[in-house]
């Protein structure tokens, strides 16, 4: 059964869909059978992917209002080597409907049920905010990957993400953890980053995941291309270091088994 995660963080701009697409191009190159969920209603995981979000004829908003299954809805992103659950702004809308149904944070996890078999990893963009649809993937998931950069005001936001994922364990999700926080955009010619760095380590132990990845502007010029940089450039730094956390994460999804 595949191992569900989301991309998660409250701070804005840190690179959740660069970490997102690149990790499951990463994991489709080291022979992993990927689902990635775009479920941030601007649908750059969808774009990053190579799938026109404009085009979509069923999206993660026909899912989560159960007018659709996964497998109905998902996309083929045939140059990175996954399956995409796209999501454009009618998704938007979603936020509203379903706060008034049922079950409403378990949308996204019954759908998965019948999907999961499917997949060895499911990669779940979520927005920068602790809204309806972030709940939904926090509910489904096993655990959170955190890509953050080394900055004094990252370190607060993480406070509040950490208090958030230990409301939604003990309430609503036993199974949810973090599994490890990615440095990411990182630039080691500038002390103060080193010196985040440290402290991360030191506060949060072996949930510092040992792969680095760089500043990188092939990394940074991949999304006009509609491309994870993973498949737009492989031979950059960039590229070799989220192949290098593909590896790192089916090692350790290994030891969580």
């Amino acid at each position: 059964m595949a191992k569900i995660f989301c991309v998660a963080n409250q701070k804005g701009g840190v690179g959740k869909t660069t970490t997102t697409v690149n990790l499951a191009a990463g994991l489709a190159k080291v022979g992993q059978r990927v689902l990635v969920i775009d479920l941030d209603p601007q649908g750059n995981a969808t774009m990053g992917s190579g799938i026109d979000k404009r085009a979509l004829p069923l999206t993660v908003y026909d899912v989560l209002l159960e007018s659709s299954t996964i497998a109905e809805a998902r996309q083929r992103s045939e140059k990175a080597g996954y399956d995409v659950l796209g999501a454009n702004r009618e998704l938007a809308g979603a936020e509203v409907e379903l706060v008034e149904l049922e079950r409403r944070e378990q949308r996204l996890k019954t759908a998965l049920a019948a999907a999961a078999a499917d997949y060895d990893f499911v990669l779940i963009d979520c927005p920068p905010s602790l809204s309806m649809l972030t709940l939904n993937g926090l509910c489904s998931a096993h655990g959170v990957v955190v890509p953050m950069q080394c900055e004094y005001f990252a370190l607060e936001g993480l406070t509040d993400l950490v208090n958030t994922i230990k409301q939604i364990h003990a309430n609503l999700n036993p199974d949810l953890q973090i599994i490890g926080l990615l440095r990411v955009m990182f630039d080691p010619r500038i002390t103060l980053q080193q010196q985040v760095s440290e402290q991360l380590k030191a506060h949060f132990g072996e949930k510092v995941f040992d792969t680095v990845i760089p500043r990188n502007v092939r990394l940074a010029e991949a999304p006009s291309y509609g491309l994870p940089g993973v498949v737009f450039d492989g031979s950059s730094k960039g590229a070799h270091a989220f192949v290098d956390f593909a590896k790192e994460m089916v090692k350790r999804v290994g030891a969580m088994r």
